[in-house]
């Protein structure tokens, strides 16, 4: 008897890395297909002057007791994710003004992406690979598949459905977008315990993580992530944003003197401005998850969403 046909699950990011384990875990065959060179999605990882910066998401949380939780443990254990840290400074134009804590807080010392990669490891995952069209049946660029799940955010998906399809399994809710800055400078010019830094009150930048004390190795390297506003005054030149950022997390820091260099990653699409409740969406074998579902949008809502559906589809 012949074996069915993959899943074809599109988007390489954690959540649909995650949806393609649990399926795969169900025993259904299924394969990744993603458009980039190496899976990570939004939790992506750049070689810069040498060593790994991450340019999406900062960091990862786990719900104590969650199946995350599960997760995120085993990556620790086997050397792969490290705890950070559970307190972060505030700060505006005029300077550091406190600090506030939170959850704990944990980083990977091959960068975000290299958790990803580890969850897809064993995975059928095509690298390079663009599709251009989901329709109703379902049918992926034509062909016939058992289910379809698309593993990215609102308006990437809404490009691929005819406008039914993409009116049923979505909305049109907005999505924010982020220039990802790294600074980088001879030597560290900042207190060892800043650790990050929310910014409030400026029109440039809303979060600054210490790119070498997150990973680990201590290397002078901030990662700033900009307001929307600078974001979207900046998509079709990102690297203009680069002073002006610079010119920001100095003076919020109270740092001395510029970086050396610096590198700019745009993201279009960075987060939902509303993500939702719900854990997916499934319309007619048709599948979306990511972090635009299960509120709040972090890492392991995208985790929790692609498994959800991964399970439901299985």
């Amino acid at each position: 008897m012949p074996s069915p046909p993959p899943v074809p699950v599109v988007g390489g990011g954690i959540a649909g890395v995650a949806c393609a384990r649990a399926l795969a875990a169900a025993g259904r065959p299924v394969r990744v297909l993603d458009r980039g060179r190496r899976p990570g999605g939004r939790m992506a990882s750049r070689t810069l002057h040498d060593r790994v910066v991450d340019l999406g998401a900062s960091y990862l949380t786990a719900e104590e007791g969650s199946p995350f939780a599960e997760v995120v443990a085993g990556w620790v254990g086997r050397g792969l994710a490290r705890p950070w840290t559970d307190t972060f400074a505030v700060a505006g134009p005029d300077g550091v003004r406190g600090t506030r804590r939170g959850p704990l807080r944990y980083g990977a010392p091959g960068g975000l992406r290299s958790l990803v990669a580890d969850l897809a490891d064993g995975l059928e995952v095509e690298q390079g690979r663009t599709v251009e069209d989901v329709a109703p049946g379902p049918r992926l660029d034509g062909e016939p598949a058992p289910a379809v799940v698309l593993a990215m955010p609102d308006p990437q998906a809404r490009r691929l459905l005819d406008p039914p399809t993409a009116a049923a399994l979505l909305d049109d809710r907005p999505w924010l977008p982020a220039l990802a800055v790294v600074l980088g400078w001879e030597t560290r010019r900042w207190p060892a315990d800043l650790h990050g830094a929310f910014v409030h009150d400026d029109p440039a930048v809303e979060w600054v993580a210490d790119d070498g004390d997150r990973r680990g190795d201590g290397a002078p390297v901030l990662v700033a992530h900009s307001t929307p506003d600078l974001a979207a005054a900046h998509l079709e030149d990102p690297g203009a944003a680069a002073g002006p950022v610079a010119a920001a997390v100095t003076r919020a820091l109270g740092i001395d003197g510029p970086p050396a260099w610096t590198a700019v990653h745009r993201w279009t699409f960075a987060r939902p401005a509303r993500p939702r409740e719900e854990p997916f969406g499934l319309v007619d074998g048709i599948g979306a998850c990511g972090d635009g579902w299960s509120a709040p949008s972090r890492v392991q809502s995208a985790w929790t969403s692609g498994t959800a559906l991964g399970r439901a589809l299985a």
